[in-house]
Parts: structure tokens; sequence; C-alpha cells
């Protein structure tokens, strides 16, 4: 079963596609595992947010996922 990765704004230009299944369970080493190194390393920025199913964690380091549920990858705002 699955995961929902979602990837917003230049996140999803990175990765080349708006979202990806990835196996559950997800844990955030799991998952930057499962990310190609440039969007792995955007999402390690600290200034790009995780949320799993609408939830911001305020720890990356605590983002334990499973079946059905949907992380977002946010970038940090842009713009002017």
């Amino acid at each position: 079963m699955a995961v929902t990765v979602v990837f917003i704004g230049k996140l999803s230009d990175l990765a080349g596609e708006a979202e990806r299944h990835i196996a559950a369970p997800l844990t955030w080493a799991g998952l930057l595992d499962a990310l190609d190194a440039e969007v792995a390393g955007a999402a390690r920025d600290e200034r790009t947010k995780v949320a799993v199913n609408g939830e911001v964690l305020s720890d990356k380091a605590t983002l334990v996922a499973g079946e059905g549920d949907e992380i977002a990858l946010l970038p940090p705002v842009s713009g002017g």
C-alpha cells in the first residue's frame, strides 16, 4: 500500500510530477531515500515545510505516514 507525496510549486518542477505514490509506512528518512537527490535536497531545506494530511509538522524528523496518508512538500514562498 502507499502514501501519496504531493509536490507543490518549484518542487513539482524538480520532481517532474505533481505527486508520487511511495510504499507505506513512511518516515522522514524513508521519504528522503525515495526522492531524487535534487528533490531530497530541497526537502531538507529548513524553509521547506512538510504537512501530513493537511497538518504542518513542526519537526520533519517526526514524520510518520501510513497507508492512504498524504504528505505535502511545501517550498518557501517567493515573489514580491
